[in-house]
């Protein structure tokens, strides 16, 4: 388990218990501290200024490519910053050239983001076919294996789960790609977080995911790809040379982050990660667990609440879905706010066919758990339910 004594670094956990990591982290004074110390000691533009302050921030600017290379086990210049995990989706999508008749391969348990992209791409006359999970969102590698085949040009699947907290078996639907000759895209907005991550051991072609989730800045995230992609977009900085009417681009990441980037929360994505080297993301991953396992327990001992995802914790990590009765989850939330301090997600979570899938037409109250929650926050919220629950 992570020590308690994190907690300090996030003063904001003063209004409240908060329980929506998964939308987005809280953000540590470390990673606070490096985000000014980039305003305050050294704001410049990165790339080809030789002064002093230029060569300080393209120094950390690359630094921080490097730390999330190393975190991740990828290298440097493979790993391309960008917005957010879904940029990073759509830089895969527009970067690979389709062709009429080639198949991608998802699932109903992806988030908007890692499902519209592969949708748009029926307009180019790409098939997509989607996989449909259990109830509890775990999936049958044969499904997978009757998907995928010979046309089969990218699968893409989530690594966690948004919704119902349950682990993808990215690994074994790798094996199954390779086996195909298969790209994979493994969405790692939820994963990365909180899970240790070896790009070798999951052996993918692409990983994305968004820095704010994982204790970064809002508006980073990362591609790292294996392979050459062309470029979202074109501009100043990626150039490596004019020569009209043609133009040359830079090679690794310079070549695919075009204008002038998010210089500051890239350094904040480095500390970010720093951080959690810091902790160890094996704790991480064990803090969620268990966390997440005593509130889906104790959620499934109170009268009129319903959980949803997988049983066994082996198969889930600290998210847990929930509904009560009746009461909307829209209401739910509102109530856990205002009565208990208890801040929590309801809704769809932006992955409205799973939602059909398990027809739950007003979607859920999610409640997602990271490094800076406590089992007796768990079992506060614990309380607060079975006490809504027993008024009625």
């Amino acid at each position: 388990m992570i020590d308690e004594s994190v907690r300090s670094d996030f003063p904001v956990l003063d209004q409240g218990i908060y329980m929506d990591s998964a939308s987005s982290s809280l953000t540590p004074e470390p990673v606070l501290a490096a985000v000014l110390s980039y305003y305050r000691g050294y704001r410049a533009n990165v790339g080809r200024g030789i002064y002093r302050l230029s060569q300080i921030a393209d120094q950390r600017y690359r630094s921080a490519h490097r730390l999330v290379a190393r975190f991740i086990g990828g290298g440097e210049d493979q790993v391309i910053f960008t917005r957010n995990a879904t940029e990073a989706i759509n830089i895969v999508a527009g970067g690979i050239g389709w062709t009429r008749g080639d198949k991608v391969v998802t699932t109903v348990m992806e988030h908007h983001s890692n499902l519209l992209p592969w949708m748009r791409l029926r307009d180019l006359g790409v098939d997509v076919e989607l996989i449909k999970p259990s109830a509890e969102g775990l999936f049958d590698l044969s499904d997978f294996e009757a998907a995928i085949d010979g046309r089969t040009r990218l699968v893409a699947v989530t690594w966690l789960s948004n919704v119902l907290g349950s682990i993808v078996p990215v690994k074994e639907i790798s094996g199954i790609c390779r086996d195909r000759g298969s790209m994979l895209l493994v969405d790692g907005a939820q994963g990365v977080p909180h899970l240790p991550t070896r790009v070798d051991d999951i052996d993918c072609d692409f990983l994305c995911f968004s820095g704010h989730k994982m204790l970064g800045p809002t508006g980073t995230g990362v591609l790292w790809s294996s392979r050459e992609l062309a470029p979202l977009m074109l501009g100043g900085g990626m150039v490596k040379d004019v020569c009209l009417p043609n133009f040359s681009l830079e090679s690794g990441y310079r070549g695919m982050e075009a204008g002038t980037p998010d210089i500051a929360g890239g350094i904040g994505l480095g500390a970010a990660v720093e951080y959690l080297q810091r902790l160890g993301m094996d704790d991480v991953r064990d803090h969620d667990s268990v966390l997440g396992q005593r509130l889906a327990e104790g959620l499934r001992e109170i009268d009129g609440v319903s959980v949803f995802g997988p049983l066994e914790s082996r198969h889930r990590s600290g998210l847990v879905s929930f509904n009560l009765g009746d009461v909307s989850p829209h209401q739910l939330a509102f109530m856990l706010d205002e009565a208990y301090g208890i801040m929590v997600r309801s809704g769809m979570h932006c992955c409205i066919p799973l939602m059909k899938h398990l027809g739950l037409t007003g979607g859920t109250v999610r409640a997602s758990l990271y490094i800076y929650n406590t089992a007796a926050e768990v079992d506060e919220l614990l309380s607060a339910v079975e006490e809504i629950a027993r008024a009625g």
